[in-house]
């Protein structure tokens, strides 16, 4: 079936784009603005974009016409920024964030979460998240009247020790930070213990398969 985007309404859009893209990972941001007020909320609109130079993206949209949030708002007066990764044990936490706090709410402290310092940015990191991705702003791209997409550079990742396996290769035990990602409707999620290895195949090999059939 096909949808032709230009006939639907944005909210049947969104839920086409949130039904099949899936599972997306969440970032749990934290900012800081300019009066020292910390605010953290999860965005599943989210992903690493680049290795060199590191970049994630975030799509922050908003609650009316010209609003992108405490979030976007932060990030557009200061520059920085935290992305944090949520595992499975920080899901009803980061659902605690979710919530549309008024901006003197403090939704770390609501969710029962601890700050820890960042080495290079003003914002902190959460100190329970299995890993946090410093950041600084690259650009701002305006998508609509009330989202939008923020690059950032990644300037520092903190992973917890645990799940570090050899520092000096940067190997890390991806499956033990269990990690969740968001799924469809409005509360659905997914975790990622459920893998499979599936290597690439080199241009050699598969002329070789091609050949021997």
């Amino acid at each position: 079936m096909l949808f032709d985007l230009s006939a639907l309404d944005a909210t049947n859009a969104y839920k086409l784009l949130v039904s099949t893209v899936v599972p997306r990972p969440i970032a749990w941001v934290t900012t800081q603005d300019l009066d020292g007020s910390v605010n953290a909320a999860p965005f599943s609109f989210f992903n690493a974009v680049s290795g060199n130079p590191p970049v994630v993206a975030i799509g922050i949209g908003g609650r009316a016409p010209g609003d992108v949030k405490d979030t976007g708002g932060n990030i557009r007066r200061t520059g920085q920024f935290v992305v944090n990764m949520v595992s499975d044990a920080l899901a009803e936490a980061m659902n605690v964030t979710a919530i549309d706090f008024d901006k003197s709410i403090n939704e770390l402290s609501e969710a029962g979460l601890t700050t820890a310092a960042s080495a290079k940015v003003t914002p902190p990191r959460i100190a329970e998240a299995p890993v946090a991705f410093e950041c600084e702003r690259l650009v701002i791209v305006e998508v609509g009247v009330d989202r939008a997409v923020v690059l950032g550079r990644v300037v520092a990742i903190h992973i917890k020790d645990e799940f570090v396996l050899d520092p000096a290769r940067c190997y890390v035990d991806t499956p033990k930070l269990d990690l969740i990602g968001r799924m469809h409707g409005s509360g659905w999620y997914s975790r990622t213990r459920d893998r499979f290895d599936m290597p690439r195949i080199a241009v050699e090999a598969w002329a070789g398969r091609k050949a021997a059939e």
